[in-house]
């Protein structure tokens, strides 16, 4: 096993350099110059010299790649050029808000779409399998904007359930106050493409032939399902969690928008709209990183749910 991580840990360093080198180029050669950005567009000849002087764009390129890598391996990005606050800071402060939101939504969403999953994969076929799976249908047609507005006007402006808007200072407040509604909301509209998908993980494993000798050999059904078709099915589901959470981070903008969440995705959108590149730059790195991590995690994991899956 730590043989394994070691090698894989290995294995990541030349897609870290790849990708490394990638928001390298795109920002410093394909984005333009940054100091023309700083500078205004009234600005003067020594004016943008100075700017390209304090940022190390006059320096050659290897050199601006190496303060580029000891940035990321040194967690310093320097200073938001937006606000002036530490890019490092920005991010420790605004992980915080997401993760209260996304942890609770993932371990709902995950939960609940595993449960109704394997009680529609055994009615396939009957009313009920077919009115759940044309109600996944509708939902997933229904943009997310649209559940945002009707649950904000509604459940919060109307009938006053929860805060419109807000963000506290203490975690249990904002994960039973603010963060309750965007939750609400996020596992309304994540929850029907999830079922979908769940339920075809679980289709796949009651076809096979050791559901029918289980059932044969006279086991409970009970015994079947949560026991060795969940079991196989769960390999394929925790790929799909874990390849989905770092992306969660930046996708969940919109609820963080409306919301008033300080959090990474809506950090994200404030950065591109101030063409704020330390935070894009370092945001992209880390859940370029994170993503990685988070595959060998969802390795590790295989073993742990089927001690038969050889890790290689």
């Amino acid at each position: 096993m730590f043989a394994y991580i070691l090698r894989r840990l290995w294995q990541m360093l030349p897609t870290m350099a790849g990708v490394v080198v990638l928001v390298f180029v795109l920002f410093n050669w394909v984005g333009g110059d940054p100091s023309y950005l700083l500078a205004g567009k009234m600005a003067d000849a020594r004016a943008i010299a100075n700017i390209r002087a304090q940022l190390g764009l006059d320096a050659p390129w290897y050199v601006q790649l190496g303060i580029f890598v000891k940035q990321i391996v040194t967690f310093d990005f320097g200073n938001a050029w937006a606000t002036g606050e530490p890019v490092s800071h920005i991010i420790a402060s605004r992980l915080g808000p997401s993760l209260t939101v996304l942890v609770p939504l993932t371990v709902l969403e995950t939960a609940i779409g595993i449960a109704l999953a394997l009680a529609v994969a055994f009615v396939r076929g009957s009313l009920t399998d077919r009115v759940v799976m044309v109600a996944c249908t509708v939902g997933m047609s229904i943009s997310i904007l649209v559940y945002i507005i009707v649950f904000q006007y509604g459940l919060a402006y109307k009938l006053g359930l929860f805060p419109v808007q807000g963000w506290g200072e203490h975690f249990t407040e904002n994960l039973l106050r603010y963060a309750t509604l965007p939750i609400l909301i996020g596992l309304t509209v994540s929850l029907a493409p999830t079922l979908r998908l769940f339920r075809s993980f679980v289709l796949d494993e009651v076809g096979q032939d050791y559901v029918r000798t289980a059932r044969a050999k006279g086991l409970p059904e009970r015994r079947i399902v949560w026991v060795h078709v969940l079991r196989n099915a769960a390999i394929p589901i925790i790929t799909y969690v874990m390849a989905n959470l770092p992306a969660l981070l930046i996708g969940a903008f919109l609820l963080e928008r409306f919301f008033g969440i300080p959090g990474i995705g809506r950090e994200v959108i404030l950065a591109v709209e101030r063409s704020d590149f330390p935070v894009i730059k370092a945001i992209t790195v880390y859940v370029a990183a994170a993503t990685m991590v988070f595959n060998l995690l969802a390795d590790l994991m295989y073993q742990a749910v089927d001690p038969r899956v050889q890790l290689r």
